[in-house]
């Protein structure tokens, strides 16, 4: 699974960037997306990547998602409680797991929104005009995504 963060915003932005944004559901700076790997989203995600901050997330990371940022239709809290009254799973850690492992998927969940707003992250971006990779904060994280979104929580 990709965690996908989009970093910066659109002025001045190629349409065809803009568009894969939209489809990412990236619509504002900070919002979170969580995306299968697969060839297409490995194609977005190419077109993207100096807009945004990805990497491959465990299901720690995912668990802590969508405890923290997991809101449903209206505005509410994911909660555990929430979690096992409507599916076969006891805890938002248990979902997530099966998530991460492709057993089930975030819409298996109703009332789920599929876009984690996070929080700016703390200590402020290393910089939005380089690379990860090159001291800045854009681009692939790889498995190391799980400390921007423990920043970001």
């Amino acid at each position: 699974m990709y965690a996908i963060i989009r970093l910066k915003g659109s002025v001045n932005t190629r349409p065809e960037i803009k568009d894969t944004l939209r489809m990412l559901r990236l619509n504002q700076i900070n919002h979170c997306v969580v995306v299968e790997e697969n060839p297409t989203y490995k194609g977005m995600i190419q077109v993207v990547k100096d807009y945004v901050a990805f990497g491959v997330i465990n299901a720690d990371t995912l668990a802590m998602i969508m405890e923290h940022r997991g809101r449903l239709e209206g505005g509410d809290r994911l909660t555990n409680e929430y979690v096992a009254k409507n599916s076969s799973y006891k805890s938002i850690k248990e979902f997530a797991a099966a998530v991460a492992e492709g057993k089930a998927k975030l819409g298996d969940m109703p009332g789920l929104k599929p876009v984690f707003r996070m929080h700016p992250p703390r200590k402020g971006h290393k910089g939005l005009k380089r690379t990860y990779q090159q001291g800045g904060a854009l681009g692939n994280y790889g498995e190391e995504i799980a400390s921007l979104v423990e920043q970001m929580r």
